[in-house]
């Protein structure tokens, strides 16, 4: 990597830091420009524009996402076994989210009723992420592993519906036994859809 493209990289990190912390509206230059010890001018001309440093932010936690979370289970066997592991790959994630927070889930209140580029590409790697859990549920039920009649977009709504409270109670109530109860909260609802 060149000095340009790793101070840029650097400057996406701390962005990522205190989005995860502040939100993707809570992204300043100036404060970038402090926790890098920069100029402001030298950390806009990383990037065209305050918008453009927020996409970059999506795409780099949707980046690390895939990383912590998807790639490991890819590796597991078609199906159930892979289902269940991303589901166990998302909790541990959550679980590390409960200081700093989640880009995905901070994004979606933040733009929820705002058009434009930036909220496009969050639901674009939300989408992206969904669509992988939609396709391990549709494998589960093509290999037998899961009822014939489930729903896959059901289930996924459902696991995603287990995920937002666990990162509610544990985030914001502060409620130790969030994790534990999401977790036999996804262990009931996969017994509910599992083939005998």
């Amino acid at each position: 990597m060149r000095k340009g493209e790793q101070t840029k990289a650097a400057i996406v990190d701390v962005a990522v830091a205190l989005a995860s912390l502040d939100g993707l509206e809570g992204l300043t230059i100036a404060r970038i420009a402090e926790r890098m010890s920069m100029s402001k001018s030298g950390v806009f001309a990383h990037f065209g524009s305050r918008e453009d440093l927020q996409i970059e932010v999506v795409r780099e936690y949707h980046r690390r996402f895939e990383e912590e979370v998807f790639m490991p289970a890819i590796r597991e066997k078609r199906g159930l076994p892979r289902l269940l592991r991303l589901f166990d790959n998302w909790v541990m994630r959550v679980t590390q989210e409960i200081d700093s927070g989640c880009i995905y889930i901070s994004g979606a209140v933040e733009y929820d009723e705002r058009e434009g580029p930036v909220r496009e590409q969050l639901v674009e790697s939300v989408k992206t992420w969904l669509n992988a859990l939609l396709k391990a549920v549709q494998q589960s039920v093509e290999l037998r592993q899961l009822r014939s009649d489930t729903e896959p977009k059901q289930l996924v709504f459902e696991m995603h519906g287990l995920i937002l409270a666990l990162h509610h109670d544990a985030r914001f109530l502060k409620q130790r036994a969030a994790v534990e109860r999401a977790k036999k909260g996804f262990e009931r609802l996969i017994a509910s859809y599992r083939a005998q």
